[in-house]
């Protein structure tokens, strides 16, 4: 090795590193501090108010992946658009704002326009030159299902069953999908796909169509089929099937326990309830869940995946529900403190100032240094679960007060408290 090529050797081998920790160093300042500010009115005004701004970034309609920092906000993302719109519509019937429903149709329609000729959604973000994605298009057939539901536009039925029709031509026998994955992802390691299948059924039903049903089944039984004893799902990650992430273990979760609901398989409910009951049992006092699992059930890292966490606690709120046991509600509100002290409500750029990163801290490798749109629906679906089933505060006062008074207005005491807390929400 000559004396050029080695002083070149010595330079790649310490520019990365040195790269990575000074873009620590710049944005831990910025973006990287815990707070105790714990009013969930003001952490959900925020993080709403950031995804329309994801939205309104940009000529199109579709709501951005998120914001770099130091880059501001990404282009649109088809994906976490889709179901995003499901939350939109969720809070235009809360807060009895319109403008949620508009943004919702809008979503749906930048949707339906950039859908591929073969009805597949496109992975990755918004591209001239797209490649379709399995999980990608059941994402966004949750949204589509919900707004025909809520509109009856023919435009989201028939996008939605060309779509159903693409997913269901290129299933495999025993369920799974290997063909047809993105390219952004390991595509061999996608048992994750049941939240697509889970959008795939709830197309079926919003369609009165039974086949893209069965085909959602179909895959749930293959993915029940592969869990293990412990909890854990092999093959169930974008990077690393080894030690999958936190994001894409809730992801599956997710899907399960939707399509569990949805066609009475209480095998499905328990089969998600098994690796939750793990998961709880993982996190810390704090609310700590580690980012990537290994096959123990065990962390593999010491960061934490915040999108991960957030689909964790909707998770867990939606078992509350079902079985009205304390330890999943208790663990909601920790989870969603931690989310809290790490939610950005202070920054004065508008890019940054209530999203949510994807790992914390912030160079953990689920999406570093990045704001993301997925981060920002979870986490407002968490904070709306929890509204929920919480029961406002009956004696004394508690640093919860405003927050536990605000949840009681979800719980059906009447239009006017409902209008009350949207004008509280969004500060009019």
């Amino acid at each position: 090795m000559t004396l050029a090529s080695l002083a070149k050797f010595v330079f790649k081998g310490t520019a990365k590193p040195l790269g990575r920790l000074w873009t620590r160093r710049r944005w831990a300042g910025q973006y990287g501090k815990i707070h105790k500010n714990f009013d969930s009115d003001l952490h959900l005004r925020e993080a709403m108010e950031w995804v329309e701004r994801a939205q309104d970034f940009g000529s199109d309609r579709g709501v951005s992946w998120g914001t770099k920092f130091g880059q501001g906000f990404q282009p649109s993302y088809p994906e976490t658009t889709g179901y995003i719109i499901s939350t939109f519509l969720e809070l235009a019937r809360i807060f009895g704002k319109s403008e949620y429903r508009r943004r919702a149709i809008e979503m749906g329609l930048w949707e339906v326009a950039t859908q591929m000729k073969s009805g597949a959604v496109m992975g990755g973000t918004v591209s001239s030159n797209p490649n379709p994605a399995v999980f990608n298009t059941g994402q966004v057939l949750l949204g589509w299902a919900s707004l025909y539901e809520e509109t009856h536009d023919d435009r989201f039925a028939i996008a939605g069953q060309c779509a159903a029709t693409w997913m269901m031509s290129l299933q495999e026998l025993d369920g799974r999908w290997i063909r047809g994955n993105s390219n952004y992802a390991r595509k061999d390691a996608t048992l994750y796909n049941v939240k697509a299948a889970w959008g795939l059924a709830r197309m079926g039903r919003a369609l009165n169509y039974e086949q893209p049903v069965q085909a959602a089944i179909r895959n749930g039984e293959y993915t029940v089929a592969r869990q293990t004893p412990n909890g854990w799902f092999p093959d169930c990650c974008l990077t690393d099937p080894r030690r999958p992430l936190l994001h894409t273990i809730a992801y599956t979760l997710q899907g399960l326990l939707g399509l569990g609901e949805l066609t009475g398989r209480n095998d499905f409910i328990a089969c998600a309830t098994l690796t939750a009951d793990k998961l709880l049992s993982l996190m810390d006092p704090e609310g700590f869940i580690p980012g990537r699992l290994n096959c123990s059930m065990n962390g593999a890292v010491k960061w934490c995946c915040l999108t991960g966490t957030a689909q964790t606690s909707v998770i867990w709120s939606q078992l509350y529900e079902l079985t009205q046991q304390r330890k999943y509600r208790d663990a909601v509100h920790r989870a969603n403190r931690y989310l809290m002290a790490r939610h950005d409500i202070e920054s004065p750029d508008p890019s940054i100032r209530g999203g949510l990163t994807g790992s914390w801290p912030i160079w953990g490798d689920f999406c570093p240094f990045m704001a993301t749109s997925s981060s920002a629906k979870f986490f407002i679906d968490a904070l709306v679960a929890e509204k929920r089933f919480s029961t406002p505060v009956t004696t004394g006062r508690t640093e919860n007060d405003l927050h536990q008074d605000s949840w009681s207005t979800l719980s059906g005491t009447g239009p006017e408290s409902q209008a009350k807390f949207a004008r509280h929400l969004t500060g009019n």
